[in-house]
């Protein structure tokens, strides 16, 4: 009862945040960076070492560079994802804008569906919401439900703010019968790690063995479904852009894992022109494959042919 007591209070707390104007909530960012970085070190051992053994090229004093950067983005991203509760529309559309997306309203516009992949880089919640206001088609975003039941809500509820039909991961498969008929995106985040028990594919990732998920392809090949990634650029303090790349037009004709590896490829491309800003505070390589799952995967990217 008191944990669920806590809980409201702290949605009201929230709640009450995102009323703020973007400048003063940048500056209780500034406040937090200091407070993450430089007196808790929150999560300061895992970011360290995700960055020492993804990005071995760099010197020692690159790596508490780029350290700081990303401590410094954080802070500023955590009131930006605040702020959603309560930006308008058009403030969205003004903040994030998408570039290229003609190629993929083509096929909304012939009443086709199309996959879109991305990953914990920038403002992603943005980013999901700025997809709905961008294209038009029914927009399912696949997300992991959080474990405290009062903020899963909450999150839903600024996710969903612009007509985004959230859909939980295991209820994919589900609400892609329910769509068909009338054109509409799904978008993936597929930069997390799936569970240890569904970590049925394994590949090099930023110099360590990593397991994808493979949910983004199965349906891919699946459905003939084109693939776009969208790759988001920070521009400034709350401005983004959104490069929406055709990543993959004909996944019937692809070979199993070959989408996989173009979208995490590219991903790493991403990521090291500009690292500070993907999400190096979550526990990316936590598991390693076992003898069994090693002789059936692809440690290296296996080149076409």
């Amino acid at each position: 009862m008191i944990k669920k007591s806590s809980s409201h209070l702290g949605k009201f707390l929230l709640g009450g945040l995102s009323l703020l104007p973007l400048p003063i909530l940048y500056l209780l960012a500034d406040v937090t960076h200091v407070l993450l970085y430089h007196v808790f070190g929150y999560r300061k051992k895992v970011v360290r070492e995700n960055l020492l053994s993804a990005l071995p090229e760099k010197s020692l004093p690159e790596i508490v560079q780029i350290e700081k950067k990303f401590f410094r983005y954080l802070a500023s991203l955590m009131f930006e994802i605040l702020k959603m509760n309560s930006l308008s529309a058009e403030q969205i559309k003004k903040r994030f804008i998408f570039h290229n997306k003609g190629q993929l309203q083509e096929y909304l516009d012939r009443g086709e569906s199309v996959l879109v992949c991305s990953a914990h880089y920038g403002n992603w919640e943005w980013g999901t919401v700025g997809i709905g206001l961008n294209f038009q088609a029914d927009h399912y975003p696949i997300y992991k439900p959080l474990s405290n039941p009062v903020f899963d809500n909450w999150f839903k509820k600024i996710r969903s703010r612009f007509g985004n039909r959230l859909v939980a991961m295991r209820q994919t498969m589900r609400a892609l019968a329910a769509s068909k008929g009338k054109p509409s995106i799904f978008s993936f985040g597929n930069d997390q790690a799936p569970a240890k028990d569904e970590s049925h594919y394994w590949t090099s990732f930023l110099h360590q063995q990593a397991s994808i998920q493979l949910g983004i392809e199965k349906i891919a090949r699946k459905s003939n479904r084109p693939i776009f990634y969208f790759k988001v650029n920070v521009i400034k303090r709350g401005y983004y852009e959104v490069d929406c790349i055709p990543l993959c037009l004909k996944p019937a004709e692809t070979e199993e894992f070959e989408i996989t590896e173009m979208h995490t490829r590219l991903l790493e491309e991403i990521i090291r022109e500009k690292p500070e800003y993907w999400l190096w505070s979550h526990r990316r390589w936590k598991y390693k494959p076992s003898a069994k799952s090693a002789t059936l995967s692809n440690f290296e990217y296996r080149q076409q042919a």
